[in-house]
């Protein structure tokens, strides 16, 4: 597929897609606790004319929050080191990059429900990611079934038609070639399906990393405000304590000048009526206690409450700057990196989710046009289904059938009327042949005279199919007559066709062969003592064949689909290869393979393997093609192509009930 290119102009180029890319954390650096943060501020607190300011871990550099600070006017001066530090110098980096949109989060953090609101939005989005992974793993599973069916389909097709008595010809290269363009197809959706599984898991993963990273920084909020709010707690407790304390000061000065209830009643400090009952309470509670009490007495209480007083003043001042620093620090620091930890994680999942639809569309586009171009290939690139069928040529065929089959059934005795026959049973002459101007008339004599002049008839070094025609047979008489006689005295021999006869004996038996084949009788001790006299003349016969049992005009065929490297593919195109032979070679292969299969089947103990037979007839078989324009010889020629010879002889071998054994023929 082409989406390598369109992966990286569409999604890996550009900064804005730079924090998807990252590994787990997508990007994002982990949040500090609440802990390490105030540990950080502590140990920066220095009294120094210019404050460094506060490092951030999400931003690359130092990052500053003055922006937020600005409702922040009414902080004790106590607080004063402390929020220069959290808020740092006015010319420090922004908190966020240029990239992401600094209004939306200043925006956020204006809002008091910012929090939540992303959590939700966050949760939307990852709810419609799942929708888009499941989405793409179901379209997968089913591409994937129709391209498995689809290639099952056009592989059995293919197969099953070269084993079928079907149409050959044009018709078989056609039907082929629109196996493979469906073949082609199907490996297309494969593909897809391939595609669409990984989007779906990688959106899968993209769903489990966005909400584990929600989950921490829901988290973290959380404990942010529940830390926040116990300050604010523990600073109420702390004023309330100075309250009592100061109610206690209070009706010790009342008793110490003498000043009657109802005096202090009227004359209390400023504060509302609340605190005039508050004071009336406590000077009418005081008086009682403090009656009958001594100066001395009174003195020294109102020394141990002003301490108490002083203590308790001294821990609500340090208790409301604690709070007011942790509140700036919250809502000026940490409130953002929240929300922007937060906004990144709704943009990672959006971001991520259109990408993958967008490739989604991308890869499908690629399908259709791809299945386009297989249809309809140009025409550097061979032919398209259409065109295909188109080269059928349903003439030429039938030509070339008729004549295999006149051929073939031309020796047979088949029924019916005859054409020929005596003058005394009531046949005619044969019809003259007109040859131009000349008639030309062949007397019963002169027929006989050419018969009789046929009484030798060679068999080494005469073409196959001059042979065949001759003797009127289905195969070759040498075959037949060596292969059983080597099947009868040379199964149980060890390195049969692999161990060469006595040169003298072998010169004989082939004279005699060639001179008078029905008269040698090779169940004779002579030859079934040492049957390797039998082989080498076999061997020797099928060198001698002008043109070889697979042809030179298959010659280049057969190298090319020995050099498939799949052996599924190879076998196919071998067998195809095979089925193109002329009707007298595949005849004569066939029985000849057979031959060898069934001396393969006793490797055990005459010690040839498939690999053995294909060596010693991988040469034979095939010939020394004539030299071309180019070659150095003949010579170099067959041995560069032995490997490849060698090969095709032992796939065929190994496939032999395959490409030569009909099922009708097995069931008999």
């Amino acid at each position: 597929m082409a989406e390598d290119g369109y992966l990286s102009s569409a999604w890996e180029s550009g900064n804005h897609h730079s924090e998807f890319q990252n590994g787990a954390g997508h990007g994002r650096p982990q949040l500090r606790t609440f802990e390490s943060v105030e540990e950080s501020s502590s140990n920066t607190r220095v009294d120094s004319p210019s404050p460094i300011p506060r490092a951030s871990i999400d931003s690359a550099g130092r990052s500053s929050t003055s922006r937020w600070q600005g409702s922040d006017a009414g902080v004790p001066a106590a607080a004063e080191p402390h929020d220069a530090h959290s808020i740092g110098q006015t010319e420090a980096p922004n908190l966020v990059e240029p990239t992401f949109d600094e209004n939306v989060l200043r925006a956020l953090c204006e809002l008091d429900c910012g929090v939540p609101l992303l959590l939700d939005r966050i949760k939307q989005s990852m709810v419609s990611c799942r929708e888009a992974a499941t989405y793409f793993k179901k379209r997968a599973v089913m591409e994937e079934e129709y391209g498995k069916n689809m290639q099952k389909l056009a592989r059995s097709t293919a197969e099953i038609y070269s084993m079928n008595d079907g149409k050959a010809g044009t018709f078989v290269s056609a039907w082929h070639g629109t196996m493979r363009v469906h073949e082609l197809m199907a490996e297309n959706r494969l593909r897809f399906a391939q595609r669409l599984n990984e989007m779906s898991e990688e959106l899968s993963n993209l769903t489990k990393e966005v909400d584990k990273n929600r989950k921490q920084t829901k988290d973290l909020a959380t404990r942010y405000e529940r830390a926040l709010q116990e300050s604010e707690s523990a600073t109420e407790k702390c004023k309330n304590r100075l309250d009592i304390t100061s109610e206690e000061l209070e009706r010790v000065l009342l008793q110490k000048e003498g000043e009657s209830l109802k005096d202090n009643v009227v004359q209390g400090r400023p504060g509302g009526t609340g605190g005039k009952r508050a004071i009336g309470k406590a000077v009418a509670k005081g008086g009682l206690l403090l009656k009958g009490k001594n100066p001395g007495n009174i003195q020294r209480q109102e020394d141990d409450i002003r301490s108490r007083m002083s203590t308790a003043s001294d821990v609500y001042r340090k208790a409301v700057t604690d709070t007011q620093a942790m509140r700036q620090e919250y809502f000026n620091f940490q409130l953002p990196r929240i929300l922007r930890s937060l906004k990144e994680c709704a943009d990672e999942i959006d971001l991520g989710t259109q990408y993958h639809l967008t490739r989604y569309a991308f890869l499908f586009e690629s399908i259709v046009l791809s299945d386009g171009s297989i249809l309809v290939p140009p025409r550097e690139e061979g032919l398209g289904l259409k065109a295909s069928i188109e080269t059928i040529d349903n003439r030429g065929d039938f030509r070339t059938y008729m004549q295999n089959y006149a051929y073939a059934r031309g020796g047979a005795v088949t029924r019916g009327p005859r054409r020929e026959g005596p003058s005394e049973e009531g046949f005619l002459p044969p019809l003259p042949r007109h040859e131009g101007d000349k008639v030309s008339h062949h007397p019963p004599n002169d027929v006989k005279a050419s018969i009789q002049q046929v009484t030798l008839r060679p068999t080494f070094g005469v073409d196959l199919a001059e042979q065949m025609t001759r003797d009127r047979v289905e195969l070759p008489p040498i075959l037949t007559k060596c292969c059983e006689a080597i099947e009868k005295y040379g199964m149980q021999t060890q390195g049969i066709y692999r161990i060469s006869g006595m040169t003298s004996k072998v010169a004989k038996l082939r004279q005699q062969l060639d001179n008078d084949l029905n008269s040698v009788d090779l169940d004779a001790p002579e030859w079934s003592g040492d049957i390797n006299n039998v082989t080498s003349v076999l061997k020797g016969w099928l060198r001698d064949l002008p043109d070889p049992l697979l042809t030179f005009s298959l010659h280049q065929g057969f190298l090319d689909a020995a050099r498939i490297e799949n052996d599924r593919l190879r076998h196919i195109r071998l067998h195809e290869r095979v089925n193109e032979l002329p009707d007298p070679n595949y005849a004569t292969l066939k029985y000849f393979l057979g031959h060898l299969y069934r001396i393969n089947q006793n490797a055990a103990v005459n010690a040839m393997s498939m690999q053995n037979l294909a060596i010693v007839f991988g040469p034979t078989l095939f010939g020394v093609p004539p030299a071309s324009a180019g070659q150095q010889g003949q010579a170099n020629g067959g041995m560069a192509d032995a490997t490849q010879q060698n090969l095709a002889i032992e796939t065929i071998l190994n496939h032999y009930t395959d490409i030569f054994v009909d099922e009708s023929d097995m069931g008999s």
